[in-house]
């Protein structure tokens, strides 16, 4: 059956209200300092905040994200939605182009995002570094009026991908994050109709 059963495309511009993960729900009842550590769930010592040389994208050196590939998974769901990735690239003023219309750049990024495939979850959302990456990875275009607009089939493949790798991953380590998923998914401008999950558990055969 057709992804699009599953997936309703709202516009890009929708503003997404923040969820959280139904097992912090109970943070609020939560005496004061109790409830500021368990919010601060990202360890110290994992880095929010990259930034890419034009050196490290022309090597195609994607090391930087070492410490987010070496971190244990309940880590990385931690940092979701919270990573800001900068991509340094010296272009003239006489150079239109966007970063996600730059070769260099856009390879740097495929390679990133293939050997790390978590990275699209980690990256901050309400800013643009999600959207900008997910540009360095699908045909789009640009619209004076809508901005940043992707060819709708490439964006629900990709998406439909991504979240089914990324649910099994995260299942994998027993941690399910599928509120974490839906809202990247959001942000990208997808609604996911409630058996989209459904529809990934296994039936058992009726007696």
């Amino acid at each position: 059956m057709s992804t699009s059963v599953w997936l309703i495309m709202v516009r890009l511009s929708k503003r997404i209200d923040s969820i959280l993960p139904a097992r912090l729900a109970t943070v609020q009842a939560l005496p004061p300092p109790l409830s500021q550590l368990l919010m601060a769930l990202t360890p110290p010592m994992l880095p929010l905040a990259l930034t890419i040389s034009a050196e490290q994208i022309r090597a195609l050196d994607i090391s930087p994200l070492a410490p987010l590939a070496e971190a244990p998974v309940a880590d990385l769901l931690a940092a979701a939605g919270r990573l800001q990735l900068e991509l340094v690239w010296p272009r003239g003023d006489d150079d239109p182009r966007e970063l996600s219309e730059v070769a260099e750049v856009r390879l740097w990024s495929l390679r990133a995002d293939a050997l790390h495939p978590w990275l699209p979850l980690l990256l901050e959302r309400a800013g643009g570094t999600l959207t900008r990456h997910v540009a360095m990875l699908l045909p789009h275009g640009f619209s004076r009026t809508e901005g940043l607009r992707f060819a709708p089939e490439s964006l629900e493949l990709w998406i439909t991908h991504r979240l089914y790798g990324l649910d099994a991953w995260s299942i994998q380590a027993g941690l399910p994050c599928r509120q974490g998923l839906a809202q990247m998914a959001a942000v990208l401008g997808f609604d996911l109709d409630p058996a989209f999950w459904s529809a990934t558990v296994p039936q058992t055969p009726e007696d």
